[in-house]
């Protein structure tokens, strides 16, 4: 071959070498910024331990395409202590996300984060979903709102609530899922069933503390408060120390305008289970209902100190502060506040 043919199929060799790197490297997507592994790990933990910042990264990472559903879902766990429009905006788009666990985590989110006015609006439309149980999750958090809230998705939740029932009536050997079954007919007021629900619950474990509880509230329901008052008594006498008994010993007082009395089981609760932020919680307001305003502080304090994120803690400090005069402290949770979540609708209340 001649010398002069060589050079030429060597240049159009080199043309189509250096056209075809060029289109590749056109139609070749920006590489994705790299995320630090350990980056989801700190969010989650500064979301959990209230620190500065925590709101950011929590949404930020609430934000990425890349997170297994289990580790979203843990995410949405933290972001009721956290809420602000973009909040909202990031729960509501869990909704739509294509994983079942993602979903439903979304939903108990959002039941936290929104007004029962505005809850069905935004997950009516999960009665619907293709997934069992993110509909029965759906009714879990519709359920206990009054017909008006629920609006439009009345015949939906109707519909999807006998559904719930139905196949945990397939489950008489499972003792949580019976106490659940018992709570949906207590909701619609079906004592009877209620009741046989909670009969199978205690025959397959006769010591569940949810079924003693569930089994108070029935009969207080029907009017037999002595009976139920029986029910917790006896169960206290052979767990003495229950915390949960105690707790719901305590609940039973308030609910029978006993408040005194019940600050001693209310006490005993949070002494055998001292990081029980929702006991510590319910003494605190106890106290304050009988005016003792001083120790209900500290009680959420101590809760604070214990779960800097507990905005509810938080902000029922402030309002208990703000009555007292006690307007430096105030300024110091609100400045707390502001630090973990700057959004927070609650700061633009002010002082």
């Amino acid at each position: 071959m001649p010398i002069r043919h060589r050079y030429l199929i060597a240049l159009l060799l080199l043309i189509l070498v250096s056209v075809t790197i060029g289109y590749l490297r056109r139609d070749t997507p920006p590489a994705p910024p790299v995320v630090p592994a350990q980056s989801y790990a700190k969010a989650l933990r500064m979301a959990h331990e209230g620190r500065p910042g925590a709101a950011r990264v929590l949404y930020q990472q609430l934000q990425r395409d890349d997170l297994a559903p289990i580790r979203r879902a843990a995410l949405f766990a933290e972001l009721p202590n956290y809420p602000s429009p973009q909040a909202l905006k990031l729960a509501r788009a869990g909704l739509d996300a294509d994983e079942p666990l993602v979903r439903r985590a979304a939903i108990a989110s959002l039941r936290r984060l929104v007004p029962a006015a505005q809850r069905s609006l935004i997950l009516g439309p999960l009665l619907d979903d293709d997934e069992q149980s993110v509909r029965f999750a759906a009714v879990d958090a519709l359920l206990g709102l009054d017909p008006d809230a629920i609006g439009l998705y009345f015949g939906p939740l109707q519909a999807a609530l006998e559904q719930y029932q139905q196949v945990l009536e397939q489950q008489p050997d499972d003792a949580a899922a019976q106490v659940h079954l018992a709570r949906l007919y207590l909701h619609e007021n079906d004592y009877t069933q209620a009741a046989i629900a909670l009969q199978r619950s205690l025959a397959v474990d006769p010591d569940s503390p949810d079924a003693l509880a569930t089994q108070v509230r029935l009969l207080e329901r029907q009017g037999h408060h002595d009976q139920s008052r029986q029910v917790l008594a006896k169960a206290l006498a052979l767990r003495p120390d229950s915390a949960f008994l105690q707790n719901q010993l305590g609940r039973w007082l308030i609910r029978h305008d006993q408040r005194e009395y019940a600050l001693l089981a209310l006490s005993r609760a949070v002494e055998l289970e001292p990081d029980n932020a929702a006991y510590r919680y319910t003494l605190a307001v106890t106290l304050h209902d009988l005016e003792q305003a001083d120790a209900a502080q500290k009680q959420l304090e101590t809760l604070l100190s214990r779960q800097p994120a507990n905005r509810a803690a938080r902000v029922l400090l402030i309002e208990y502060w703000k009555e007292t005069g006690q307007l430096q402290n105030v300024q110091v949770l609100l400045a707390e506040l502001e630090r973990q979540n700057p959004d927070d609708p609650y700061l633009q209340q002010g002082l």
